[in-house]
């Protein structure tokens, strides 16, 4: 071999070994960077799987009454700092405009009529602990999915969907019977009557029917006492006296029930034992506060999910002596400042503990503010929906739009903003899929998961078709077509305001679903709210050339979702609504009103009200 031959091959294996130490060096760094990315994505998922989960929920709040929507009078710093540091939904709707409904929903992620909880009768929600219809027990809660995932589970404040079935100690719909270790509060909700001064949500109704009952029962005695007198029938005296014993009876215990109503109905609840009855508003919101801070405390090492639920702002109102007077706007302001105060007490104690982080925090309302709310006094004891017509108890918008906040720092996007159309239903599946539990498979879930809207992965909600109803009956649906910017809100029928220039029915207290209540419209009203938020203009053939195909898609979405819906028991019918005397749960004797006291509130928290 050559000199320069010999010196060619050398060059050629050198440049060779090169080559072979380069791929080396890129190999080893390649699998570097798979290490380092399935570390990263090891933290990412343990960051973002079995969070705690906060859910705060109002009561009648209204969306224009929290200052991170708009208003600039009310104070509500903490509520707002949920806003700056997490995601805003501005098109948030409630799947009921009456707190039974509405509850069910965002418990289960269904629209309440598949559970049974929507009434085919006037009243819409329960109105007594003693009542036998509730939640029932085959619907499954995210509480009872995270439960079975480890998680430790309370509910705080209002629960509002039953507790009895057959007897006073079943606790077949009781909170501790649908997935949550721990209760403190309220198994039905806060009335007026509940506090001595502050009037009766029942007296009117109840005046009328006693009214009636007793013209009825005047007239059937009567015309006995002549047909007897006149020899027509002979009617034996055993009748007439049989007659006069029901009516008196009956009249003998709604007297009874009524007058004692606030003895008998309203009472705080831990677990399954009665610790006040009645209830006391003095330092109640501190009460609960402290209760779901002490929750958090408990669980500082293991995963949590706390539903505190808030008695602010449904009448009776009340607040503090640290929050009295203080705000802008009455009563019901310092009661919306007091529960501002709470927020800031929950998320400071998360501060506390190290566990911002770890923790999705979720705030809403279960409907839009009760505009229909007057003192005796004339003082506004219901809040403001903003922009947005309507409130509690309707489907236009201030009824059913309500706040929407959701934090988690550094996993969803901090200070965002999102228009696209959401539900309270949407809190089931993602707070489900956060746990890693499974999504039931034997029904129909409505929400949808909301991370990847919140983490900015797709712009757009899955809710193409949300189904409004006024109790039992289909009052609207919202169209969000994919390929377009519009919201379409169809009406196929409205509630007659009273007065007619009102924005409410003040007449009855609230707006009622059928009969002589409501105005049908075929064709439906049509509004587009991208463009009319506030409802004010109907769209017609003439203003709108799509008009007859939005509908015909509307009603085609409204065939679809019927064909869905299976009958169930009326958890909601008249013989679940009424007053059963055998479910009354009474902590000490009748002969002592049920008066008891066990709540001992020991060191309260400190108090500061800005």
């Amino acid at each position: 071999m050559s000199p320069f031959s010999t010196l060619a091959w050398a060059l050629r294996l050198s440049q060779s070994e090169g080559r072979s130490r380069n791929r080396r060096c890129k190999m080893r760094l390649l699998l570097f960077l798979v290490i380092c990315q399935c570390a990263i994505n090891s933290v990412n998922t343990h960051h973002t799987s079995n969070p705690n989960v906060i859910l705060l929920m109002a009561d009648d709040l209204g969306i224009g009454d929290l200052g991170c929507y708009g208003n600039r009078t009310l104070r509500t710093p903490n509520i707002d700092r949920l806003a700056e540091e997490g995601v805003t939904l501005t098109h948030h709707i409630a799947a009921s405009p009456l707190c039974t409904p509405s509850r069910a929903a965002f418990l289960t992620g269904r629209y309440p009529i598949r559970a049974g909880m929507a009434a085919f009768s006037r009243v819409g929600v329960f109105l007594f602990s003693a009542s036998s219809g509730g939640l029932p027990s085959e619907e499954i809660t995210f509480s009872k999915l995270l439960k079975q995932r480890g998680y430790s589970t309370a509910l705080i404040g209002k629960w509002h969907l039953g507790m009895n079935c057959e007897s006073s100690n079943d606790f077949c719909h009781h909170p501790l019977s649908h997935g949550f270790d721990y209760f403190y509060g309220l198994t039905v909700t806060n009335f007026r009557d509940c506090k001595p001064g502050q009037g009766s949500v029942f007296l009117k109704g109840v005046q009328k029917s006693l009214v009636i009952l007793i013209q009825i029962a005047g007239i059937t005695l009567v015309s006995l006492a002549i047909v007897q007198f006149v020899g027509l029938l002979k009617v034996p005296f055993q009748a007439l006296a049989y007659c006069l014993l029901i009516t008196g009876i009956s009249l003998a215990v709604l007297i009874f029930f009524f007058y004692h109503f606030r003895h008998l109905n309203c009472f705080l609840m831990r677990d399954h034992q009665i610790i006040q009855q009645p209830l006391s508003y003095e330092n109640l919101t501190q009460r609960l506060t402290k209760e779901a801070m002490q929750f958090i405390g408990r669980n500082t090492d293991a995963p949590f999910l706390l539903v505190l639920s808030y008695l602010h702002v449904h009448t009776a109102l009340y607040a503090s002596k640290n929050f009295r007077g203080k705000s802008k706007h009455g009563l019901y302001g310092d009661a919306v400042e007091e529960m501002d105060w709470s927020v800031g007490q929950i998320l400071d104690v998360l501060e506390k503990y190290n566990l911002s982080k770890k923790t999705l925090v979720y705030f809403t309302s279960d409907q839009g503010a009760h505009i229909e709310e007057i003192s005796s006094s004339g003082e506004v004891h219901g809040g403001y929906n903003g922009i947005y017509k309507g409130g509690k108890s309707m489907n236009w918008e201030g009824g059913i739009r309500v706040p929407g906040l959701l934090r988690w720092p550094g996993v969803i996007q901090a200070g965002a903003y999102i228009d696209e159309p959401t539900s309270n239903m949407d809190i089931f599946p993602t707070i489900v899929k956060l746990a890693k539990a499974q999504l039931p498979s034997d029904r129909i879930i409505d929400g949808h998961d909301l991370m990847p809207l919140l983490q900015g992965k797709v712009a757009r909600s899955k809710h193409e078709f949300l189904f409004h109803y006024c109790n039992a009956y289909l009052n609207a649906v919202r169209w969000h077509p994919g390929n377009s910017e519009s919201v379409w809100k169809a009406f196929f029928f409205t509630p007659n305001f009273s007065p007619e220039d009102s924005n409410g029915c003040y007449d009855s207290h609230v707006c009622f679903c059928h009969g002589g209540f409501i105005t049908r419209h075929d064709p439906p009203l049509l509004f587009d709210l991208s463009r009319d938020p506030e409802e004010k203009v109907p769209l017609t053939p003439e203003t709108e050339s799509r008009f007859y195909e939005i509908l015909r898609v509307i009603h085609l979405a409204v065939d679809n979702h019927t064909s869905s819906l299976h009958a169930v028991p009326d958890q909601l019918s008249w013989d679940n609504l009424l007053w059963k005397p055998w479910l009354q749960q009474c902590c000490s004797s009748l002969f002592q009103s049920c008066y008891c006291d066990y709540d001992s509130e020991g060191s309260l928290l400190e108090v500061h009200s800005g």
